[in-house]
Protein backbone atom coordinates (compact mmCIF):
# COMPACT_ATOMS: atom_id res chain seq x y z
CA UNK A 1 0.00 0.00 0.00
CA UNK A 2 1.67 3.67 -1.17
CA UNK A 3 2.42 5.86 1.40
CA UNK A 4 -0.44 8.30 0.17
CA UNK A 5 -3.15 5.63 0.79
CA UNK A 6 -2.15 5.21 4.39
CA UNK A 7 -2.71 8.94 5.44
CA UNK A 8 -5.74 9.36 3.49
CA UNK A 9 -9.13 8.61 6.07
CA UNK A 10 -12.19 9.10 3.38
CA UNK A 11 -14.30 7.36 3.68
CA UNK A 12 -14.91 4.37 1.22
CA UNK A 13 -16.70 5.12 -2.21
CA UNK A 14 -20.14 4.97 -2.50
CA UNK A 15 -23.62 5.86 -0.18
CA UNK A 16 -23.03 6.96 3.51
CA UNK A 17 -24.65 4.13 5.62
CA UNK A 18 -27.37 6.35 7.37
CA UNK A 19 -28.82 6.79 4.23
CA UNK A 20 -30.17 3.43 3.77
CA UNK A 21 -32.08 4.12 7.10
CA UNK A 22 -33.42 7.58 6.16
CA UNK A 23 -34.62 5.56 3.13
CA UNK A 24 -36.38 3.12 5.20
CA UNK A 25 -37.87 5.46 7.34
CA UNK A 26 -39.30 7.93 4.41
CA UNK A 27 -40.78 4.64 2.57
CA UNK A 28 -42.63 3.66 5.69
CA UNK A 29 -43.71 7.05 6.80
CA UNK A 30 -45.25 7.20 2.98
CA UNK A 31 -47.10 3.67 3.32
CA UNK A 32 -48.40 5.09 6.42
CA UNK A 33 -50.09 8.10 5.06
CA UNK A 34 -51.19 6.14 1.90
CA UNK A 35 -53.20 3.97 4.61
CA UNK A 36 -54.14 6.82 6.71
CA UNK A 37 -55.73 8.08 3.87
CA UNK A 38 -56.95 5.17 2.23
CA UNK A 39 -58.68 3.92 5.78
CA UNK A 40 -60.43 7.58 6.17
CA UNK A 41 -64.01 8.41 6.78
CA UNK A 42 -66.32 10.70 5.06
CA UNK A 43 -68.93 12.18 6.70
CA UNK A 44 -71.97 12.95 4.19
CA UNK A 45 -73.69 15.37 7.38
CA UNK A 46 -70.11 17.58 7.48
CA UNK A 47 -69.65 17.94 3.89
CA UNK A 48 -73.17 19.12 3.71
CA UNK A 49 -72.97 21.78 6.41
CA UNK A 50 -69.17 22.63 4.62
CA UNK A 51 -71.16 22.83 1.54
CA UNK A 52 -73.88 25.66 3.35
CA UNK A 53 -70.83 27.57 4.71
CA UNK A 54 -69.26 27.87 1.39
CA UNK A 55 -72.85 28.80 -0.34
CA UNK A 56 -73.94 31.16 2.02
CA UNK A 57 -70.05 32.77 1.98
CA UNK A 58 -69.29 33.01 -1.37
CA UNK A 59 -71.85 30.67 -3.88
CA UNK A 60 -71.10 28.66 -6.77
CA UNK A 61 -70.99 29.76 -10.57
CA UNK A 62 -70.32 26.20 -12.18
CA UNK A 63 -71.83 22.78 -11.45
CA UNK A 64 -70.52 20.44 -8.90
CA UNK A 65 -71.01 16.84 -9.43
CA UNK A 66 -70.79 15.07 -6.10
CA UNK A 67 -69.56 11.98 -5.87
CA UNK A 68 -68.98 9.22 -2.97
CA UNK A 69 -65.54 8.18 -2.22
CA UNK A 70 -64.44 4.93 -0.75
CA UNK A 71 -65.10 4.73 3.35
CA UNK A 72 -63.30 2.80 5.67
CA UNK A 73 -64.22 2.62 9.38
CA UNK A 74 -61.94 4.11 11.44
CA UNK A 75 -58.21 4.77 11.49
CA UNK A 76 -57.90 3.20 15.00
CA UNK A 77 -60.19 0.00 14.76
CA UNK A 78 -58.76 -2.76 15.06
CA UNK A 79 -60.33 -4.59 12.43
CA UNK A 80 -60.78 -2.67 9.35
CA UNK A 81 -64.20 -3.70 7.01
CA UNK A 82 -65.13 -1.59 3.96
CA UNK A 83 -68.09 1.06 4.79
CA UNK A 84 -71.48 0.45 2.86
CA UNK A 85 -72.09 2.36 -0.24
CA UNK A 86 -74.84 4.73 -0.18
CA UNK A 87 -76.15 7.42 -2.70
CA UNK A 88 -75.76 10.85 -1.75
CA UNK A 89 -79.14 12.94 -1.38
CA UNK A 90 -77.61 15.94 -3.06
CA UNK A 91 -77.84 15.20 -7.16
CA UNK A 92 -77.74 18.38 -8.24
CA UNK A 93 -75.52 21.72 -6.73
CA UNK A 94 -75.47 24.64 -8.92
CA UNK A 95 -76.72 28.52 -8.74
CA UNK A 96 -79.47 30.03 -10.88
CA UNK A 97 -77.21 32.05 -13.10
CA UNK A 98 -79.92 34.16 -14.76
CA UNK A 99 -79.54 36.57 -11.70
CA UNK A 100 -75.56 37.08 -11.07
CA UNK A 101 -75.84 38.29 -7.89
CA UNK A 102 -76.85 35.60 -6.31
CA UNK A 103 -75.31 33.77 -3.51
CA UNK A 104 -77.62 30.85 -2.44
CA UNK A 105 -77.40 27.31 -3.83
CA UNK A 106 -80.53 25.32 -5.49
CA UNK A 107 -80.43 22.29 -4.65
CA UNK A 108 -82.33 19.86 -6.12
CA UNK A 109 -83.24 16.30 -5.48
CA UNK A 110 -84.91 13.51 -7.30
CA UNK A 111 -85.86 11.79 -4.70
CA UNK A 112 -87.66 14.72 -3.35
CA UNK A 113 -89.48 15.51 -6.58
CA UNK A 114 -89.89 11.69 -6.60
CA UNK A 115 -92.16 11.72 -3.27
CA UNK A 116 -94.02 14.33 -4.52
CA UNK A 117 -95.02 13.27 -7.44
CA UNK A 118 -96.48 9.88 -5.08
CA UNK A 119 -98.13 12.31 -3.06
CA UNK A 120 -99.94 13.91 -6.12
CA UNK A 121 -101.06 10.76 -7.54
CA UNK A 122 -102.03 9.55 -4.15
CA UNK A 123 -103.83 12.44 -3.56
CA UNK A 124 -105.70 12.91 -6.47
CA UNK A 125 -107.02 9.17 -6.08
CA UNK A 126 -108.04 10.24 -2.43
CA UNK A 127 -110.12 12.97 -4.01
CA UNK A 128 -111.93 11.35 -6.73
CA UNK A 129 -112.56 8.14 -4.25
CA UNK A 130 -114.10 11.22 -2.30
CA UNK A 131 -115.93 12.38 -4.68
CA UNK A 132 -117.49 9.04 -5.49
CA UNK A 133 -118.44 8.69 -1.77
CA UNK A 134 -120.36 11.87 -1.88
CA UNK A 135 -122.36 10.54 -5.18
CA UNK A 136 -123.17 7.75 -3.20
CA UNK A 137 -124.34 9.74 0.05
CA UNK A 138 -126.53 12.15 -1.95
CA UNK A 139 -128.37 9.60 -3.47
CA UNK A 140 -129.16 7.76 0.10
CA UNK A 141 -130.29 11.96 0.83
CA UNK A 142 -132.78 11.53 -2.30
CA UNK A 143 -133.98 8.60 -1.71
CA UNK A 144 -135.11 9.86 2.22
CA UNK A 145 -135.93 13.40 0.62
CA UNK A 146 -137.79 11.75 -2.16
CA UNK A 147 -141.30 13.47 -1.53
CA UNK A 148 -139.51 17.12 -0.42
CA UNK A 149 -137.50 16.79 -3.69
CA UNK A 150 -141.05 16.19 -5.38
CA UNK A 151 -142.27 19.27 -3.74
CA UNK A 152 -139.52 22.33 -4.76
CA UNK A 153 -138.96 22.21 -0.92
CA UNK A 154 -135.02 20.65 -0.80
CA UNK A 155 -132.65 20.15 -3.33
CA UNK A 156 -129.54 17.63 -3.35
CA UNK A 157 -127.04 17.99 -4.91
CA UNK A 158 -123.03 17.31 -5.64
CA UNK A 159 -119.70 19.63 -5.70
CA UNK A 160 -116.47 17.96 -6.11
CA UNK A 161 -116.02 16.33 -2.63
CA UNK A 162 -119.00 18.46 -1.07
CA UNK A 163 -123.07 17.10 -1.06
CA UNK A 164 -125.29 19.83 -0.62
CA UNK A 165 -128.74 19.74 0.20
CA UNK A 166 -130.64 23.38 -0.07
CA UNK A 167 -133.41 24.13 2.42
CA UNK A 168 -135.25 26.41 0.65
CA UNK A 169 -137.31 29.33 2.48
CA UNK A 170 -140.31 27.75 0.75
CA UNK A 171 -142.56 25.67 3.40
CA UNK A 172 -139.39 26.15 5.75
CA UNK A 173 -139.74 30.02 6.84
CA UNK A 174 -141.94 32.35 6.72
CA UNK A 175 -140.65 35.75 5.34
CA UNK A 176 -138.31 37.92 7.18
CA UNK A 177 -138.41 35.31 10.35
CA UNK A 178 -136.04 32.79 11.52
CA UNK A 179 -138.18 30.05 13.36
CA UNK A 180 -138.33 26.93 11.40
CA UNK A 181 -142.30 26.03 10.98
CA UNK A 182 -143.84 23.18 12.91
CA UNK A 183 -144.50 21.74 9.89
CA UNK A 184 -140.92 21.41 8.37
CA UNK A 185 -139.40 19.73 11.75
CA UNK A 186 -140.19 16.21 10.43
CA UNK A 187 -137.85 17.53 6.87
CA UNK A 188 -135.22 18.30 9.12
CA UNK A 189 -135.61 14.79 11.34
CA UNK A 190 -134.94 13.03 8.24
CA UNK A 191 -131.94 14.56 7.16
CA UNK A 192 -130.25 13.87 10.85
CA UNK A 193 -131.71 10.82 10.09
CA UNK A 194 -129.25 10.06 7.19
CA UNK A 195 -126.57 12.40 8.72
CA UNK A 196 -125.61 9.77 11.07
CA UNK A 197 -124.08 7.41 8.61
CA UNK A 198 -122.47 10.17 6.70
CA UNK A 199 -119.28 11.24 7.24
CA UNK A 200 -117.45 14.59 6.85
CA UNK A 201 -117.38 18.12 8.22
CA UNK A 202 -120.71 19.84 8.34
CA UNK A 203 -121.33 23.52 7.44
CA UNK A 204 -125.11 24.91 7.89
CA UNK A 205 -124.76 27.92 5.73
CA UNK A 206 -128.10 30.64 5.85
CA UNK A 207 -128.43 32.78 2.76
CA UNK A 208 -130.51 36.02 1.67
CA UNK A 209 -131.55 37.89 -1.25
CA UNK A 210 -130.34 41.37 -1.58
CA UNK A 211 -133.52 43.35 -0.46
CA UNK A 212 -132.64 45.12 2.47
CA UNK A 213 -134.30 43.84 6.08
CA UNK A 214 -137.08 46.30 6.87
CA UNK A 215 -138.04 44.07 10.01
CA UNK A 216 -137.56 45.17 13.97
CA UNK A 217 -136.34 41.97 14.96
CA UNK A 218 -132.79 41.92 13.33
CA UNK A 219 -130.26 44.52 12.11
CA UNK A 220 -129.68 43.13 8.59
CA UNK A 221 -129.61 39.99 6.44
CA UNK A 222 -126.19 39.05 7.75
CA UNK A 223 -128.77 38.91 11.23
CA UNK A 224 -131.45 37.02 9.74
CA UNK A 225 -129.59 34.48 7.29
CA UNK A 226 -127.37 33.33 10.66
CA UNK A 227 -130.30 32.92 12.41
CA UNK A 228 -132.03 30.59 10.30
CA UNK A 229 -129.10 28.72 10.02
CA UNK A 230 -128.96 28.54 13.28
CA UNK A 231 -132.28 27.28 13.93
CA UNK A 232 -131.54 24.28 11.68
CA UNK A 233 -128.78 23.53 13.51
CA UNK A 234 -130.50 23.62 16.97
CA UNK A 235 -133.30 21.46 15.08
CA UNK A 236 -130.32 19.05 13.96
CA UNK A 237 -128.58 19.16 17.66
CA UNK A 238 -131.72 17.83 19.07
CA UNK A 239 -131.22 14.42 18.73
CA UNK A 240 -128.11 13.81 21.11
CA UNK A 241 -126.51 11.73 19.00
CA UNK A 242 -125.50 14.07 16.57
CA UNK A 243 -121.75 14.85 17.24
CA UNK A 244 -121.72 18.52 17.20
CA UNK A 245 -117.81 19.21 16.88
CA UNK A 246 -118.69 18.27 13.32
CA UNK A 247 -120.58 21.12 12.76
CA UNK A 248 -119.90 25.08 11.93
CA UNK A 249 -123.06 27.32 11.64
CA UNK A 250 -122.63 30.45 9.07
CA UNK A 251 -124.28 33.44 7.41
CA UNK A 252 -123.81 35.33 4.66
CA UNK A 253 -126.51 37.43 3.66
CA UNK A 254 -126.83 38.19 0.25
CA UNK A 255 -123.29 37.75 -0.80
CA UNK A 256 -123.05 33.92 -2.12
CA UNK A 257 -126.40 34.53 -4.37
CA UNK A 258 -127.07 31.20 -6.91
CA UNK A 259 -128.97 33.40 -9.27
CA UNK A 260 -128.82 37.02 -9.84
CA UNK A 261 -131.13 38.95 -7.83
CA UNK A 262 -132.80 40.41 -10.54
CA UNK A 263 -136.50 38.98 -10.02
CA UNK A 264 -138.87 37.63 -7.49
CA UNK A 265 -138.69 34.01 -8.89
CA UNK A 266 -134.40 34.17 -8.37
CA UNK A 267 -134.59 36.18 -4.81
CA UNK A 268 -137.21 33.49 -4.00
CA UNK A 269 -134.18 30.74 -5.02
CA UNK A 270 -131.54 32.51 -2.87
CA UNK A 271 -133.38 32.67 0.44
CA UNK A 272 -132.50 29.12 1.46
CA UNK A 273 -130.34 27.13 4.23
CA UNK A 274 -127.82 25.01 3.05
CA UNK A 275 -126.18 21.62 4.95
CA UNK A 276 -122.72 21.46 3.13
CA UNK A 277 -120.91 18.19 4.00
CA UNK A 278 -117.89 17.86 2.99
CA UNK A 279 -115.52 15.16 2.38
CA UNK A 280 -112.20 16.27 3.07
CA UNK A 281 -110.25 19.17 2.52
CA UNK A 282 -107.78 17.61 -0.21
CA UNK A 283 -108.86 19.89 -2.90
CA UNK A 284 -106.90 22.79 -1.53
CA UNK A 285 -103.69 20.85 -1.06
CA UNK A 286 -103.97 19.40 -4.45
CA UNK A 287 -104.61 22.38 -6.10
CA UNK A 288 -101.27 24.42 -4.23
CA UNK A 289 -99.40 21.14 -5.49
CA UNK A 290 -100.35 21.44 -9.13
CA UNK A 291 -99.58 25.27 -8.79
CA UNK A 292 -96.01 25.11 -7.50
CA UNK A 293 -93.35 25.46 -10.14
CA UNK A 294 -91.90 22.52 -11.61
CA UNK A 295 -88.72 21.12 -9.62
CA UNK A 296 -89.82 23.25 -6.57
CA UNK A 297 -89.49 20.40 -4.36
CA UNK A 298 -90.48 22.53 -1.11
CA UNK A 299 -93.80 20.60 -0.61
CA UNK A 300 -91.52 17.44 0.19
CA UNK A 301 -91.67 19.52 3.74
CA UNK A 302 -95.31 18.97 4.23
CA UNK A 303 -96.74 17.09 7.35
CA UNK A 304 -98.26 13.60 5.13
CA UNK A 305 -100.76 13.57 7.82
CA UNK A 306 -102.02 17.27 6.79
CA UNK A 307 -102.55 15.65 2.74
CA UNK A 308 -103.87 12.35 4.11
Amino acid sequence: MSEGQKKCKCPPPGAPAWMATFSDLMSLLMCFFVLLLSFSEMDVLKFKQLAGSMREAFGVQNQIKVEDIPKGTSIIAQEFSPGRPEPTPLNEVRQMTINNDMSTLDIRSQEGEATIKDKLEGLQELIKQQEQQAQQDAVQFAQALAQEIGDGAVEVETEGTKLIIRVKEQGSFDSGSAELKFAYIPVIAKIRDVLLDVSGRVAIEGHSDNIPYSGARFESNWDLSSARALAVAHELFSDPRIDESRFQVAGYADSKPLVPNNSPENRSRNRRVEIVIQKGNDQEMLERLQSRPEGDTEGQRLNPGEIF
